[in-house]
C-alpha cells in the first residue's frame, strides 16, 4: 500500500482524549463523577431560538443555501457586529460556515500556502496548531506566562515574525485563560501586524462573555489597515448556546469572503438550513437570555476562583471572560501523591479523577504545562462538589 498523506498523518490527537474517555467510562459504569471538561454552556438554546428552527421545518425551510450561508443571516451578522463591536461590514463580506471551528480552518485554509509560518498566541485552544498543520504550514509559539496574565506583548510578536510568516491568530476572550486583551494592548499587537505586513485570525467567539464591566475591543475595530488583514471569527455557539446548532461564521474583506465561499462550496458546502434560521433569530431577536446567562457565569466565575485560592497547592488568576479558570498546580510536580511521581499536568489530572472523581482538561497542549483548566460552565452545586473533591484530594495524597 502506497503511504497516506503526510499532511494527515501529521496530525495529532487530542491529548486529553484519555482524561475524557476514562471520565465517560466512568460515568457510564455508575460512579458519581463530575465534570469541568465542557467547551460548551449548560444552559439550554433559548426557546424563541428553538422555536425558529421548529418553525424552519414546519415551513419546509429545508433546502440548500448558498456556500456562504443566506443571505438573511449575512446580514443578521453585519447587525450583531455592528451592534456588539462596532464593525461595519457588508453581507457579501460574511461567510457562515458549520462552527467558528470550521470559521477557523476555512480562514486557514485560504490564507496559507505549504511552509508559511503562523504566529499563535499561547496558551491557546488545542485546535489551532494541527489545524495550521493541516494547512500545510508551520504554527510558531509565543507563549505567555502566568505573571503576563497568560496575554503576549506586542515584542514578543515582532520577534517571532520572519519573512516566513504570514499569519498571525489571536484569541480574545481566550479559550482556555479566559483572559480579554485591552485596546492599548491590541493597539500595539495591531501595529507589528499592519508594520510586519500579517494577516490576522481574530477569534472572537466569546465576545459577549466578558465580565467586571470590562471593555471587548474587537481586532478589527482598530482601524481600516489592520481590519483590511483581518479574518475575525464569531459564531452563535458560545453566546446563545447552541453549540450543537453548528454556526459560525467570518467576517473580512470581499476578496477573502470570495475564496472562502469558493472553499466551502466545493467541501461542505453551506450549514443546516435550519440551524441558519434559527441563527438568524438568534443574532436579530431578544438579548435577555444572553445577559442572564453571562451574569451566571460571572457569579459561578467568583465562586470558583475565592474557594480555589483557599486551597493548599493551588491557586489562579481571575479570568475576565470566557468561562474557563486555569488552575495553577505546578507545585505538585516531582512530587508523590497516592504512590506515584507527578510528572505532568496529565498526572495529576488522571490520577485526581481516578481518586477524586473529578474531570478536568490537562493544559500542556494548550502550552501551559502546569495548569488544568476548569469550566464553570456547570452549576454552583457541581462547582462545590468539585472542589470539595480537590480539597480531600490534596489532603489525603
Amino acid at each position: 500500500m502506497k503511504p497516506i498523506s503526510k499532511i494527515a498523518a501529521g496530525v495529532q490527537a487530542s491529548t486529553t482524549l484519555v482524561i475524557d474517555s476514562m471520565f465517560k467510562q466512568m460515568k457510564a459504569d455508575g460512579l458519581d463523577v463530575v465534570g469541568f471538561g465542557a467547551g460548551e454552556p449548560d444552559f439550554p438554546t433559548p426557546m424563541h431560538i428553538k422555536q425558529a428552527g421548529i418553525d424552519a421545518i414546519d415551513n419546509n425551510l429545508t433546502r440548500y443555501t448558498p456556500a456562504a450561508g443566506l443571505m438573511e443571516l449575512r446580514r443578521a451578522a453585519c447587525y450583531r457586529l455592528k451592534a456588539d463591536c462596532g464593525l461595519d461590514y457588508e453581507p457579501e463580506e460574511i461567510v457562515v460556515a458549520s462552527g467558528a471551528k470550521h470559521s477557523v480552518y476555512i480562514a486557514l485554509m485560504t490564507l496559507c500556502n505549504p511552509g508559511d509560518e503562523v504566529v499563535i498566541a499561547a496558551p491557546y485552544w488545542v485546535s489551532y496548531s494541527e489545524m495550521v498543520k493541516q494547512a500545510g504550514a508551520i504554527p510558531v509559539i509565543v507563549s505567555a506566562t502566568e505573571a503576563q496574565d497568560f496575554k503576549i506583548t506586542a515584542e514578543q510578536l515582532d520577534a517571532a515574525i520572519t519573512d516566513n510568516t504570514k499569519v498571525f491568530m489571536l484569541n480574545s476572550p481566550s479559550n482556555p485563560t479566559g483572559m480579554v486583551y485591552t485596546r492599548a494592548e491590541l493597539e500595539s499587537i495591531a501595529e507589528v501586524c499592519c508594520r510586519r505586513n500579517v494577516y490576522v485570525i481574530a477569534d472572537e467567539i466569546y465576545c459577549n462573555l466578558v465580565y467586571d464591566n470590562l471593555e471587548f475591543v474587537s481586532f478589527a475595530s482598530l482601524g481600516a489597515d489592520i481590519k483590511e488583514r483581518t479574518i475575525v471569527v464569531n459564531g452563535v455557539s458560545k453566546s446563545y448556546a447552541m453549540t450543537g446548532w453548528r454556526i459560525g461564521y467570518t467576517a473580512s474583506n470581499r476578496e477573502l469572503a470570495k475564496v472562502m465561499s469558493n472553499y466551502l462550496s466545493h467541501s461542505t458546502s453551506a450549514p443546516s438550513t435550519i440551524s441558519q434560521q434559527a441563527a438568524i433569530t438568534a443574532l436579530v431577536g431578544p438579548q435577555e437570555d444572553i445577559h442572564e446567562m453571562c451574569r451566571a457565569f460571572e457569579a459561578r466565575r467568583d465562586h470558583l476562583v475565592e474557594r480555589m485560592n483557599h486551597i493548599d497547592g493551588v491557586s489562579c488568576i481571575k479570568p475576565q471572560g470566557a468561562f474557563y479558570v486555569m488552575m495553577n498546580m505546578q507545585n505538585f510536580i516531582g512530587k508523590s501523591m497516592y504512590g506515584r511521581m507527578i510528572q505532568s499536568a496529565e498526572e495529576f489530572a488522571q490520577l485526581f479523577l481516578e481518586k477524586g472523581l473529578v474531570a478536568t482538561v490537562p493544559c500542556t497542549a494548550f502550552a501551559a504545562p502546569g495548569f488544568l483548566r476548569w469550566s464553570y460552565a456547570t452549576s454552583l452545586q457541581e462547582i462545590d462538589k468539585g472542589l470539595d473533591r480537590l480539597e480531600q484530594f490534596i489532603k489525603n495524597a
